[in-house]
């Protein structure tokens, strides 16, 4: 019975082939060459095409790779500006108070530290430019006690000329600050001659 008979069907020469292009590998690639996020997106897309049966090519893995480097940079370049913004801000507008020794004034009001003691410490190691800076804050510290001014750390040496309300300890006020802000900001290296005359005239 011719009915009954088999037909052999040959399959195609390059069926093979065909279907071992790269769009029909399923298999990621891994390997000592991946960095952390190329071996993580090959994972997303290995859960993606066994849940979902989801495809991701390697290009598109490759192409997120690429979109992860460049937010992280773009990331990373808004934290910098914005550090550096904030820091030369800080520095144009406002002397941030300083350690010097055992002066800490963003933790310790001005009136509870012995000034004089360490003026004459300073005095004593010929140190005249911290010995300036030491003079400078006695001077606040007498204004603060008088409650002349208002002392606070982060305050600037404007702020106190707006709070002295005598014309003349305005101005003399005026000097002081003028004197310690170019000797000691301007790292001006003084003798006790010129620490004299600073102080004196």
């Amino acid at each position: 019975d011719t009915s009954s008979v088999l037909t052999l069907r040959n399959f195609e020469d390059d069926l093979t082939k065909k279907y071992s292009d790269d769009e029909f590998n399923y298999t990621f690639k891994t390997g000592e060459s991946q960095n952390l996020f190329a071996r993580f997106l090959n994972w997303v897309g290995q859960g993606l095409f066994d849940v979902f049966g989801i495809t991701l090519s390697p290009e598109v893995l490759q192409l997120l790779e690429y979109l992860i480097y460049l937010l992280l940079g773009i990331l990373a370049i808004y934290l910098l500006v914005k550090f550096l913004i904030k820091e030369n801000f800080s520095a144009i507008f406002q002397k941030k108070a300083e350690t010097i020794n055992d002066i800490n004034l963003t933790e310790e009001h001005i009136e509870g530290v012995d000034i004089g003691n360490l003026l004459n410490e300073a005095l004593a190691n010929k140190d005249y430019r911290l010995a300036v800076r030491y003079q400078f804050l006695l001077s606040l510290q007498k204004l603060s006690k008088k409650d002349i001014i208002d002392w606070h750390f982060d305050k600037t040496n404007t702020d106190y000329v707006n709070e002295i309300q005598q014309p003349q300890l305005k101005q003399g006020f005026k000097r002081i600050a003028y004197l310690y802000d170019y000797i000691w900001y301007g790292e001006q290296d003084i003798d006790n001659d010129r620490y004299t005359v600073s102080v004196l005239d």
